[in-house]
């Protein structure tokens, strides 16, 4: 069952900064190519606001809008990321996710570029909730059609990776989120090594779906 969503306040807004500051600290994202995005009660979200520095952000810049229709031009706020269409969709369409995460990790979007999914060549690959890690459709950033494609690809996942862009993951909470986000594009980085020095071996079927029933219970998950 969905936990419930939290009230909107300057520790949470706090929160989502002090997430990306992190993303960039960590080296899984650059600049302000990242964003993030946080489900609160009634139907709203928080989002980082478009093309201001992590380190200048104050809660009052972090965006709040609606899960239904898009940003309101004459509102007062900064406008929101260029990707808050599918920080919105997820979150509409995925009602367990509280948080969304979404950057530019370089061993993940040299496989975006490539077009290339992550197999099952690591039990970690069942963290993302499948057999795989799957890829989404190119579209240009900040579309519609590109929102529709993760949506797509994200129906049973709770991350992917992006064609020539980056990676987005979702989690119950912001902190699972981001946990997610580091152990993608470690799971990127050692696909690349391993491809570089042999083929890998893949899990099979069953032996992904025994590591996703151990993820069920993943002391993460609980907060």
């Amino acid at each position: 069952m969905p936990r419930s969503a939290p009230e909107d306040s300057p520790a949470l807004r706090q929160s989502i900064i002090d997430a990306c500051l992190e993303m960039n600290r960590s080296g899984i994202n650059q600049g302000t190519s990242g964003n993030i995005s946080l489900r609160i009660a009634g139907g709203e979200m928080l989002i980082t606001p478009s093309g201001i520095p992590y380190e200048a952000m104050t809660p009052e810049m972090i965006v709040r809008m609606p899960l239904d229709r898009g940003p309101d031009a004459g509102d007062g706020q900064p406008a929101p990321s260029s990707e808050w269409q599918f920080h919105q969709a997820l979150l509409a369409a995925k009602p367990e996710a509280m948080a969304v995460v979404h950057a530019h990790p370089v061993n993940c979007c040299a496989l975006a570029v490539n077009h290339m999914a992550i197999p099952a060549c690591h039990y970690m690959v069942a963290a993302f909730g499948g057999h795989d890690v799957p890829l989404a459709d190119y579209a240009l950033f900040g579309s519609s059609e590109l929102s529709a494609h993760v949506v797509a690809t994200m129906a049973n996942r709770e991350g992917c990776l992006m064609a020539n862009h980056g990676a987005i993951c979702t989690g119950d909470t912001l902190a699972r989120a981001m946990w997610r986000m580091a152990e993608l594009e470690h799971l990127a980085a050692t696909y690349i090594r391993a491809r570089s020095i042999g083929t890998p071996k893949l899990l099979s079927p069953a032996q992904i779906d025994d590591a996703l029933a151990a993820f069920a219970g993943y002391g993460l998950k609980q907060d």
